[in-house]
């Protein structure tokens, strides 16, 4: 039994990577998809496909690499764990890498990145860092 499905997605995508994959299919959840959707949004992945099959879908993400053939993403690292739940106000929501990377956070509002979460000045559990 996993007790920890997003991460089990971010360890998937980074094991990919390591590996020079092209693409990493992984279990749906609305969850995960709000995260992959930010993903693409911020160019940290090429693209996403969405496989709706009974009883649960999946997500198959398209990696993205440089022209040096290295991944996007150099870093992955989950934040907010099951037992151990990580909050934050809008005002003390961490910048990563000074701004470089983002931090995905679960708010009233919806799941979002840090950036857009001070700007709506909402605050809210800080699921993960990418840079």
């Amino acid at each position: 039994m996993m007790t920890d499905p997003i991460a089990d997605m971010l360890i998937r995508i980074k094991n990919a990577l390591q590996a020079r994959h092209k693409t990493v299919v992984i279990p749906a959840s609305k969850i995960k998809l709000a995260i992959v959707k930010i993903l693409k949004d911020e160019g940290y992945i090429e693209d996403f496909i969405y496989h709706d099959e009974k009883p649960q879908g999946k997500i198959e993400i398209i990696l993205k690499y440089d022209e040096f053939k290295r991944p996007v993403i150099s870093g992955i690292k989950r934040i907010s764990k099951p037992g151990r739940r990580i909050y934050r106000g809008y005002k003390d929501l961490p910048k990563v890498l000074d701004g470089l990377g983002i931090a995905i956070v679960s708010t009233s509002k919806g799941i979002m990145t840090d950036h857009e979460a001070r700007r709506l000045k909402v605050g809210g559990e800080v699921i993960c860092e990418i840079w």
